[in-house]
């Protein structure tokens, strides 16, 4: 657990001594001495790989570095070397992202390398625990379900997109309730990713509906708007002020789209959404007003 305190306060106010003070920043000194270490060694690596991929630039060559990075990083984080730790974690997001876009790119063709990739950018995220490719593996799925990689266009339902996002958004959070405090913060950002991606493709739908099923418009909206309530009001009970601020933030998407459809590009339209706008960015803000408030006085066991 990391904790940012402001020393030079808590001396102030009595609640840490001068000389505990100075020990705490030795540590910090420390800590800070590494992490700039592992950022040039990574740094480093990282430009001798680029190099060589200017010198021989094939996408197996691509392909071959990636591995090598992330097997030195991954065999870094077995022989649990602390010190390495950030280096580690730098070089196997850098070599995944180099191996499984090589691969992508030789294979990518066929719907099984796809599916392989996006498993194996999931695996990649748990193993480096990096944020970076937690929310890549959720692009990679949705990707996996929508496109055809030839033609770059939609081959599948957008209903079918929005079904299966919203089922991976569900199994994300249940799963983030029952892990560690490092993998659930994966499952809470691929999870975010998710629901960014919903919320996407309501809107498209919304617009243009779903031309290969021959839904309308109309339903999407309905459906989007039923679903923002719902998942809304969840989140105001659950506490989870990132949710509230998403679906607020693509709740006014949502209702000044339908707005401007309806009563177009006007003075009195633009004038009316630009006061109503207002006034959900005044209720936004004192919800998380108070929300703070909550936390503050429930103290440390308030819900994140």
């Amino acid at each position: 657990m990391k904790i940012t305190l402001d020393l030079d306060a808590l001396v102030a106010q009595g609640k840490l001594t001068a000389a505990e003070a100075e020990r705490l920043k030795g540590y910090a000194a420390t800590d800070t001495g590494e992490l700039g270490s592992n950022v040039l060694f990574a740094l480093g690596a990282a430009a001798v790989a680029t190099g060589v991929g200017v010198l021989v630039p094939t996408i197996e060559t691509a392909v071959a570095l990636g591995a090598v990075l992330f097997g030195v990083g991954f065999w870094l984080r077995v022989t649990r070397v602390a010190r390495w730790n950030v280096f580690a974690q730098i070089i196997m997001v850098i070599g995944a992202l180099a191996l499984l876009g090589g691969l992508g790119g030789l294979f990518g063709e066929h719907l099984w390398v796809r599916v392989v990739l996006t498993a194996a950018t999931a695996l990649a995220a748990v193993l480096a625990t990096s944020g970076l490719l937690a929310s890549l593996a959720v692009l990679a799925f949705a990707a996996t379900i929508t496109l055809d990689v030839d033609i770059w266009a939609p081959t599948h339902y957008l209903s079918v997109a929005i079904i299966a996002l919203s089922a991976l958004v569900l199994a994300l959070y249940l799963l983030s309730l029952r892990l560690s405090t490092v993998h659930e913060r994966l499952a809470i950002i691929a999870m975010r990713t998710a629901i960014l991606l919903v919320n996407g493709a309501f809107f498209i739908g919304s617009i243009f509906g779903d031309e290969l099923l021959g839904l309308p418009g109309i339903y999407f909206s309905v459906a989007w708007a039923i679903a923002l309530l719902a998942f809304g009001t969840w989140a105001v009970f659950a506490n989870r002020r990132w949710v509230v601020n998403t679906v607020a933030v693509f709740g006014a998407i949502h209702f000044f789209t339908q707005w401007f459809m309806m009563l177009g590009a006007q003075p009195f339209s633009i004038l009316g959404g630009g006061l109503l706008l207002i006034g959900f960015g005044l209720a936004l803000a004192r919800f998380n007003r108070w929300v703070g408030t909550r936390k503050a006085s429930a103290g440390p066991a308030a819900a994140n």
